[in-house]
């Protein structure tokens, strides 16, 4: 298929006549086939269109990882519209900026979601009443001078689109070219401010089925997903994926995590992706050992996965690196076996249609094999760019997106992620990488904490610049013996790199960003007292 040719609309309409009642998405008791999703989002997409959202105009979507969410990005997405996903943590400042950076013209959200009021939400971001917000007159407002809608109501959008012809839609659909913008998803913004990167129909689609064909995703699978689709992760390497594969992806929302185990087991999927950190509560569940998750024999959630295909240590598998901006993964490998001592750590190679590069970063010049260096990438796959910025202030003058990630490579081609450049530790002169200090923790703290959560940062030191602090994130703070901890990594890590300081902290006091992500900087400030 031309390049050109490739889009989310051609592919759904063609998934649907291929596979029709295949399951496509199943979200706890939440399930919808492709035929189902086809036709679903049509009707949304005349809705839309009776709106007067068209090519190009930019469509909110604020919705949990379900149905209703993929039904509303179909929609947005077959028509020529431009996905802007929004967080379902977002708060009403973070909505208010987001839809002023992003130009959305209509907002099409859930009302509520774990706790989470969107419809007052909205409004107090926006500055109206809840009446105003629900009024059928479009929107004119100093505060977002471009949202014309907000849409809660998704049987009162499809009632709109009654009298907007099939041939019409058709048309629309058409119309769109692969080389038109698709989403504009945006960084999780841990480091600093959220951005929105701009990607095509064909560029992520066509990044999504080499990736299926590196991780053996199928018509047959069934992936069992924890990321939010608000995120690359899951709009793309989960949700996109899926959709190219013609599999069944499967997710849950449910805050119970037996509900969770027993859709797992119900389900059975085959395949894992997402965050290890977010299925700890499964492993928890009193049942968790009486459950028959046999089929679970391929990803990366290793503690849900069958006993015989768990890693002896997650080290030794190839693990990947992913970015908003190259459209998912852009490190991986198919070898899912264990692998020798050499390659502890290992991000595995490049993508297929990713050129990469590792510099200096002080001199932009190519380092030797081994050495420490900025990764760099290029490709037809990556981002058009940050959306309200042009190319050449995203890109330098040979192409390259600077990552901001120090890597080092192998005499094999093998990638080994050490930290984010600005994250680096520079303590009496030397570079402390702190993914390095917090395995070898992990792995020190081991047989007392079990599987712990730890988090390494510098602290300002008058003497030394930072020292090295590390976080514990424990509920059994009285367990945790710093001097043995200490000990058992000097001889693990060299001197200047093990942590002068320490701080326990429980989970439910971990901050946070609404994102979900670390907010380093209140992190920091754990040591302050």
């Amino acid at each position: 298929m031309a390049a050109s040719s490739v889009t989310v609309g051609r592919l759904l309409r063609d998934t649907a006549q291929e596979r029709g009642e295949h399951p496509f998405v199943i979200c706890d008791s939440d399930r919808i086939s492709y035929a189902e999703a086809e036709l679903r989002s049509a009707d949304v997409a005349r809705g839309l269109w009776g709106l007067g959202v068209r090519k190009g105009t930019h469509v909110g979507v604020l919705y949990p990882n379900g149905a209703e969410f993929v039904v509303m990005a179909l929609a947005a997405a077959r028509i020529g519209a431009v996905v802007v996903p929004f967080s379902t943590f977002v708060t009403a400042a973070e909505l208010r900026a987001q839809l002023v950076h992003s130009d959305v013209a209509v907002m099409l959200s859930a009302t509520e979601f774990r706790g989470h009021d969107y419809r007052a939400r909205i409004a107090e971001g926006l500055g109206i009443t809840i009446d105003e917000m629900d009024s059928a007159t479009p929107l004119y407002l100093t505060s977002t001078p471009v949202l014309r809608h907000i849409v809660l109501d998704v049987d009162g959008l499809i009632r709109r689109g009654e009298s907007v012809r099939a041939e019409r839609l058709a048309a629309a659909e058409d119309d769109v070219d692969g080389c038109d913008p698709l989403a504009i998803i945006y960084t999780s913004g841990s480091t600093a401010a959220p951005k929105g990167t701009v990607h095509t129909h064909a560029g992520i689609l066509r990044h999504q089925a080499a990736l299926n064909e590196i991780r053996g995703l199928s018509r047959d699978d069934k992936l069992f997903c924890n990321s939010p689709f608000f995120w690359i992760g899951g709009f793309a390497f989960s949700l996109l994926a899926t959709l190219s594969a013609g599999a069944t992806l499967l997710c849950s929302n449910a805050t119970d995590a037996g509900a969770t185990l027993d859709l797992l087991e119900a389900e059975k999927p085959n395949v894992t992706n997402g965050f290890v950190g977010t299925i700890a509560h499964l492993t928890r569940h009193p049942s968790f050992a009486d459950r028959d998750l046999s089929a679970l024999r391929r990803g990366n959630l290793y503690p849900l996965m069958a006993a015989d295909c768990r890693p002896a240590d997650p080290e030794l598998r190839h693990s990947m690196l992913g970015m908003t901006e190259a459209g998912s993964v852009v490190l991986l490998d198919g070898d899912v076996s264990d692998q020798p001592e050499s390659r502890r750590g290992s991000f595995g190679r490049p993508a297929p249609g990713f050129e990469v590069t590792v510099v200096d970063p002080d001199t932009g010049r190519p380092v030797p094999t081994g050495t420490v260096g900025e990764l760099l990438i290029r490709g037809p796959h990556m981002m058009d760019r940050y959306y309200g910025l042009s190319r050449e202030e995203c890109f330098d003058p040979d192409g390259w997106f600077h990552t901001g990630d120090l890597v080092r490579t192998d005499s094999d081609g093998y990638f080994y992620f050490v930290g984010r450049a600005g994250a680096m530790i520079k303590t009496a002169g030397a570079n402390v990488a702190p993914p390095e200090v917090e395995a070898a923790l992990q792995r020190a703290l081991s047989t007392v904490l079990g599987d712990v959560a730890v988090h390494v940062l510098g602290i300002d030191d008058a003497e030394r610049g930072q020292v090295v602090a590390a976080v514990i994130v424990t509920d059994r703070p009285e367990v945790f013996d710093e001097t043995a901890v200490r000990t058992v990594l000097r001889s693990d890590l060299s001197a200047y790199k093990v942590p002068r300081r320490f701080v326990t902290c429980p989970p439910e006091k971990l901050p946070l960003r609404s994102s979900g992500k670390l907010d380093l900087p209140a992190l920091a400030r754990l040591f302050d007292a």
